[in-house]
């Protein structure tokens, strides 16, 4: 009985001792895994917590932009890769699809962005409207200030003369924009004429870029061997500039910790905040919520029957930074790193979805200014009808569109949104003091839109994925079996020939 209790006592011990072993091992493998997301997530919560111990020491403009000094570096390190990744990746990824199966994914691509960025309009104007965040006057908000106006038709004509830059270098520094002049006609009574004028503002021209590097990316497709070198050459810049990804992402949460410290010290105080302003704060989240965390995974849901919960997890860190960075664009190389390394998406998606994505899917930014719009004509005690309403929707579409992926583009486009339903764009200056945090939120909502498109146009292209991977690999074993083994029977039958020819001679 003894020995039996010993027995027992020794299998229980090394029963233990196993479940602790497996437990550190699989807690080891764990934190292995998902270190880069663990130390993001950590420097999220270190820098909100930072940002609001040293407010009041009421550090001076020139202490915040010292301190915010790391994030600025890490601005700077991944707008550096936006450019050759975009055209590298969208010329690769034109390039590995024939012009059949990329129509085909360019379609389905479309057909998602338009579908969810209506979506997330009719959903900010659903909540404005129920929500009503603009109740009371107008004396709550603070001074307002004089905000450049834009015509809707040059607005619209602008993102046209963007798709087709004359100068491509100067399209990887500048973006065309029409800026207004005064033109004096002397006749019989003195007139003075306000005219639109060829202008320039600083800033990648992504539209530009994406539609040469698509042309140019399905030439060199079509061009089968001869574009051979072109394709190598674009495919091994797209490796090394994921490669520079990989080291980046290191220095990626020290980076988003100075720059969401550095903004809460220099945020205006919330307590002069207005009803009005934090009911309108309260709306965009709740209507960013509905559509990131119900409507697109259920769309994910429904058209993959997959689960959609996971594969956010997997973009866990490309999200963290899109809240960090507030630009979709320099959040371009994170998201590539999750999708293809984490969600396991075929390359020839990603490169061909998201550098669209991130320059024509905006629908955090579609919904935000529908949103806005409304909520202007609300502290204006504007009511509006159903006309405008549908006005507010097709301009706010047209405007995400157009609207760049950098910090606070938003607020440039909403001028267009205003002016087409008669609005005063000046009261844009009404929800600037908030728009630096629902900007990040909106951007957040973009990456997961695009990365969500990703993981659909893959699922509904499989098939045209399998014969393209099939048609290759015969391809490849064609062209094996015409350089090697035709060789080697030549040169069989070569000897034959000679063996037989010195065997009738000695005959």
């Amino acid at each position: 009985m003894q020995r039996f209790r010993e027995g027992v006592h020794i299998r229980t011990m090394k029963a233990k001792r196993k479940v602790e072993e497996v437990s550190k091992e699989d807690v080891q493998a764990f934190l292995k895994k998902n270190a880069f997301v663990l130390f993001t997530v950590g420097a999220v919560v270190v820098g909100v917590a930072l940002g609001f111990a040293l407010r009041p020491y009421k550090m001076t403009y020139r202490e915040v932009k010292y301190f915010s000094f790391p994030g600025e570096l890490l601005m700077r390190m991944l707008q550096m890769l936006v450019l050759p990744l975009l055209v590298s990746s969208l010329i690769t990824g034109m390039a590995a699809l024939d012009s059949k199966a990329s129509g085909k994914m360019g379609m389905r691509a479309v057909i998602y962005y338009m579908s969810t960025t209506f979506i997330a309009v009719f959903v900010g104007i659903i909540i404005v409207l129920i929500i009503h965040p603009g109740k009371g006057s107008k004396e709550e908000f603070g001074k307002q200030q004089k905000i450049e106006q834009v015509s809707p038709a040059d607005a619209f004509l602008d993102l046209i003369r963007n798709m087709f830059p004359p100068n491509l270098v100067q399209a990887c520094t500048q973006q065309f924009k029409t800026k207004y002049g005064k033109r004096v006609e002397v006749m019989e009574s003195t007139r003075e004429e306000v005219i639109p004028v060829p202008g320039q503002v600083n800033g990648v021209n992504a539209l530009g870029l994406v539609v040469f590097s698509m042309c140019f990316g399905l030439i060199i497709g079509n061009m089968k061997e001869q574009g051979q070198v072109l394709r190598d050459f674009f495919d091994s810049l797209n490796e090394a500039i994921m490669r520079l990804v990989a080291i980046i992402m290191w220095y990626c949460p020290i980076g988003i910790l100075f720059l969401i410290a550095g903004k809460i010290v220099e945020m205006d105080d919330l307590t002069q905040m207005g009803g009005q302003l934090g009911m309108y704060t309260i709306t965009v989240i709740i209507g960013l919520l509905i559509h990131g965390v119900l409507i697109l995974p259920t769309l994910y849901f429904v058209i993959t029957r997959q689960n959609p919960f996971i594969f956010i997890a997997g973009l866990l860190q490309a999200l963290v930074t899109a809240l960090g960075t507030s630009s979709s664009s320099a959040t371009l190389p994170v998201t590539f790193k999750c999708l293809e390394e984490n969600n396991k998406i075929d390359k020839r998606i990603t490169r061909f979805v998201l550098p669209v994505g991130a320059t024509i899917n905006m629908d955090g930014t579609a919904l935000y200014e529908a949103l806005a719009a409304i909520f202007i004509a609300q502290v204006n005690n504007m009511e509006m009808n159903f006309g405008q309403i549908l006005t507010i929707s097709i301009t706010a579409t047209a405007a995400s569109i157009g609207a760049a992926g950098i910090p606070q583009a938003g607020l440039v486009t909403m001028v267009i949104v205003l002016t087409s339903v008669g609005l005063p764009t000046d009261d844009i200056t009404l929800i600037i003091a908030v728009d630096w945090f629902l900007d990040r939120l909106r951007t957040t909502t973009n990456v997961l839109g695009d990365s969500i498109g990703a993981g659909i146009v893959e699922f509904l292209s499989r098939q045209e994925l399998r014969s393209k991977d099939v048609e290759m690999g015969n391809s490849v074993l064609e062209e094996k079996e015409r350089k090697k083994p035709y060789k080697l029977i030549s040169q069989d039958s070569d000897l034959e020939n000679d063996k037989r020819a010195h065997s009738e001679s000695h005959m």
